[in-house]
């Protein structure tokens, strides 16, 4: 990657960033009244309905903070991020326990208390990354707080599944809390010990559960033991999150600067990107079926954002990490795809759900699922890890060399 290409990169990034993506969200999303995102919005930035999503407010406290922690400290971010912040802390944490509620009306009241801990993993982070923005370490407390909830609620909430005729185990959340203790590694660095032995932990569980090499994939279910279970779920693959799960651990072994634990968190990426990218209509699918059978989700073949920005991350990571020029050809090729099918040059943001030729399906520009979140998310990491390129000294295109390129 020439230097003009990198700094070319980085300037389209950021301009996508803080002059698209963050505008939409604080000027439609953030509720001034009332406090928190609004996150269900159409493709103008109205609201189609003023309930709010668990997720979200964690998720945009945790961005918010983010970018005026390690972007720019422009008080419109702090400002959005106390206003998420407070009401993950006063309103969303109010459930039952200390749970997090999945979705509440627009005064806060409870809806919805989901049997996952997904709500109160976004809120930990939310709280955490705003402790730092406002030097208040009474956020960082109450982010804490809710682990402890979190460590007290894990494996004994109602599974959707009937554990006594099949036990599972899902790979969301081993993969969630990797990355929440990574963040609270870096807000919390007196305990980093901590952290990173919990993040080992997690690390050996996707190893010992869900990956499996012999088959080249990561399972999203498996049942107690690791193994396949019956039916349809048992087969998923979803490549999203197996991307998004390859570039944590990659983020881990920067940090630990363990070469094994990258060579497999590649792996990853790699059998991942085989697997779901389109080869007809480009783009990734959202589910896989391992045995190559009809996915059982009627979706499976939609193009989400989500995964493509998880992609535009790992690739780029892989290529940083390695300078392997295959990841530089996959990072360009889903780059192309990328921003020549989600963003809305009219009204903003981007479109998240496409038809797998590409075509809209959908026109909303948030939801509870939709939120701001993995767009900027993917934006930040990119400027941060172009930056990193740029200080280091590219070798030749020709020392490079990898028959699993991308075929474009």
């Amino acid at each position: 990657m020439t230097r003009s290409r990198i700094q070319a990169l980085r300037d389209f990034y950021y301009r996508e960033l803080v002059c698209d993506i963050v505008p939409f969200w604080i000027r439609y999303g953030i509720d001034h009244e009332k406090g928190g995102l609004l996150d269900f919005l159409d493709r103008q930035g109205r609201p189609l309905s003023t309930d709010k999503g668990g997720w979200a407010q964690g998720r945009a406290a945790w961005i918010f903070s983010v970018l005026y922690n390690e972007l720019e400290p422009r008080e419109e971010y702090l400002a959005a991020a106390r206003s998420c912040a407070d009401f993950t802390r006063d309103k969303v944490l109010s459930g039952p326990g200390g749970r997090a509620y999945f979705e509440l009306d627009r005064d806060g009241r409870p809806l919805i208390l989901r049997r996952y801990l997904f709500s109160e993993a976004f809120a930990i982070i939310g709280l955490a990354e705003y402790s730092k923005a406002s030097m208040d370490p009474s956020y960082l407390k109450k982010a804490l707080d809710t682990l402890e909830v979190y460590d007290r609620f894990r494996g004994k909430l109602e599974p959707k599944v009937n554990p006594n005729l099949r036990p599972m185990l899902s790979h969301s959340d081993t993969m969630i809390m990797i990355n929440v203790f990574q963040i609270l590694r870096n807000i919390d660095p007196q305990h980093s010990a901590l952290y990173t032995s919990r993040i080992a932990e997690r690390v050996q569980e996707l190893f010992r559960y869900f990956v499996k090499p012999d088959k080249e994939a990561l399972l999203e279910t498996v049942g107690p033991n690791g193994e396949m279970t019956e039916g349809c779920e048992g087969r998923t693959i979803n490549p999203g999150h197996a991307i998004e799960t390859s570039w944590f651990l990659m983020s881990e072994a920067r940090f630990t600067q363990d070469k094994e634990l990258m060579s497999k968190a590649i792996n990853i990426l790699s059998w991942s990107l085989e697997r779901g990218w389109d080869t007809e209509f480009g783009g990734l699918f959202s589910f896989i079926d391992i045995e190559g059978r009809q996915p059982a989700q009627i979706e499976w073949d939609m193009k989400y954002w989500w995964p493509h920005c998880e992609a535009l991350i790992a690739t780029l990571m892989a290529f940083v990490s390695t300078k392997d020029r295959c990841w530089e050809r996959w990072f360009e090729v889903i780059h192309d795809y990328t921003f020549s099918h989600f963003p809305d040059r009219v009204y903003g943001e981007w479109f998240g759900y496409l038809h797998r030729d590409g075509s809209i399906a959908n026109t909303v520009k948030g939801n509870h699922y939709k939120v701001c979140f993995h767009i900027p998310r993917s934006m930040l990491k990119i400027i941060q890890l172009l930056d990193e390129l740029a200080k280091e000294e590219i070798g030749d295109a020709s020392r490079y060399s990898n028959p699993n390129h991308p075929n474009h």
